[in-house]
């Protein structure tokens, strides 16, 4: 199958054709080939995204919202499908994947609903017969550059708001996750969402990526990866003048205090640590626990990992599949050797698995470091994979210092029963996101998600704070009083 960009309403193939492979990292056998398109081809995409837009931001909010509940509805309908095809390009779990497109479907819903709102404010004028009021108004052509870990569900936070606040969009998903746009294309074209508002261009980003944060037509940029590319994206996005969204990385952290239910405790720490391999921008990566239940905590945890089972994702029973690919396997490998170095006793783990059933796909043994220090790099650096790290503390302030002496700032959890230390927990951890006796993943979709400090630039995905980053206010002034009225020089 070869995968093709969605321009215009049309499945294109303009130019040189140059494919590469998507490869299955639970097998590696061969799923697709998907284009490596140029900046000719996303010129091509934006110049049928601005002649879309300036219709599609006269058709009335909630006439677009109609658009994106069939779009849930189809996904809805499809929902078996599609789980199976995001797990074969990506490697999540089955459950996993079905859980990821029920996240776009809810996003498709939740956003069709502000179709009927989109509100702006109405605010009593300081003149006489002068009528005041701000409105949303949308942007015009906005580019999405999307990651392979969750391949729809951040591609939902991004269009779905950038579609019912009247823009349209030129979206560059992973090339290592291209299926599941490819999909969702297929059900752009079906509830027949006009042409030229929704476009998928595949390719890499050093040439796709740049081609669009460089167009000058292109007023908007949200990007999710790594702070490092972020970084490039912000430097580049900024030269040019856009409104750029970064949503990067993470090395979140799990407190779990003297008093916390531990069964409770280990449980949320598995999932956030091992799910999705570890392959989250929210996983767990770090333990902060008391010193008095520290060897406690080991002994539970310990005993939970031998009982994971490790495979294809397919397969009903797995809960934990592979990473991406070989390259990722290396750099998480690279890092229990960093640990190691560094004085961190390995408890269990630290291995690329190869063995008769696994040897074709790219597994690595979920990982539990102990003894670690807050300043050691495998406590600093974010892994993305399945590695966790236990710190000691003797204190809730001192937990609350580690967990915020890292550069990043997207997710963290506190387990206590002590309702004092939770809400000084919930005010003084400087993440993004903070949970209460859960892990750091499972962020629900009408909330803002994002983060501080090297997670990203003070936007946010989902929720409604996800409209800002499509629209822009306009204030409007109606003034009826038949003179001419100045503000401030004619008040007393």
């Amino acid at each position: 199958m070869k995968l093709t960009n969605f321009i215009n309403g049309k499945w294109q193939d303009i130019g040189e054709e140059k494919y590469t492979s998507v490869l299955n990292p639970a097998t590696g056998e061969k799923l697709a080939e998907v284009r490596m398109s140029s900046k000719i081809d996303v010129d091509i995409a934006v110049e049928a995204a601005v002649k879309a837009q300036k219709k599609w931001t006269l058709v009335p909010a909630p006439k677009r919202a109609e658009y994106l509940y069939e779009i849930g509805r189809l996904m809805k309908e499809k929902k078996g499908h599609l789980a199976q095809v995001l797990t074969k390009e990506m490697g999540k779990v089955i459950e996993e994947g079905r859980g990821e497109v029920q996240e776009g479907i809810d996003m498709a819903y939740y956003m069709a609903g502000e179709g009927r709102r989109l509100f702006g404010d109405t605010t009593p004028s300081e003149l006489a017969d002068k009528f005041a009021m701000s409105v949303r108004a949308p942007i015009g052509v906005v580019g999405l550059i999307t990651p392979w870990n969750f391949p729809v569900a951040i591609a939902t936070w991004k269009s779905f708001p950038a579609i019912v606040a009247g823009n349209a969009f030129i979206w560059k998903p992973a090339m290592e996750t291209p299926m599941m746009a490819f999909e969702m294309a297929k059900i752009f074209e079906e509830v027949g969402l006009p042409a030229g508002v929704a476009n998928i261009v595949f390719g890499t980003g050093s040439e796709v990526g740049t081609a669009l944060i460089e167009h000058p037509d292109v007023k908007v940029i949200s990007f999710t990866g790594s702070t490092e590319t972020g970084r490039k994206v912000a430097e580049l996005g900024g030269r040019h003048l856009k409104k750029v969204s970064l949503e990067m990385g993470g090395k979140n952290a799990v407190i779990v205090m003297d008093d916390a239910d531990l069964s409770l405790a280990v449980e949320g720490i598995i999932w956030s640590a091992f799910g999705t391999a570890g392959q989250r921008c929210t996983a767990c990566s770090r333990v902060i626990v008391h010193k008095d239940i520290k060897s406690k905590l080991e002994e539970m945890l310990l005993e939970q990992m031998e009982k994971l089972t490790i495979g294809n994702g397919l397969d009903e029973m797995v809960k934990i599949g592979p990473v991406i690919n070989k390259a990722a396997l290396e750099k998480i490998h690279s890092y229990t050797l960093v640990g190691q170095q560094e004085g961190a006793k390995l408890l269990v783990g630290g291995k690329v698995l190869q063995n008769e059933d696994l040897a074709l796909g790219n597994y690595y043994a979920p990982t539990l470091f102990t003894d670690v220090l807050p300043n050691m790099r495998i406590a600093q650096e974010e892994i993305f994979g399945p590695v966790v790290s236990l710190i000691e503390v003797s204190s809730l302030e001192e937990a609350i210092e580690v967990n915020n002496g890292v550069k990043y700032g997207l997710s963290s959890s506190i387990y206590s029963k002590d309702v004092n230390k939770v809400f000084r927990a919930q005010r003084d951890l400087d993440t993004g996101i903070v949970y209460v006796n859960a892990g750091t993943s499972g962020a629900e979709i009408h909330l803002p998600f994002g983060g501080t400090k090297g997670t990203g630039n003070g936007h946010r995905d989902s929720g409604v704070a996800a409209l800002d980053v499509y629209t822009e206010w306009k204030s409007i002034y109606v003034d009826f009083s038949g003179k001419l009225q100045r503000a401030q020089i004619d008040t007393e």
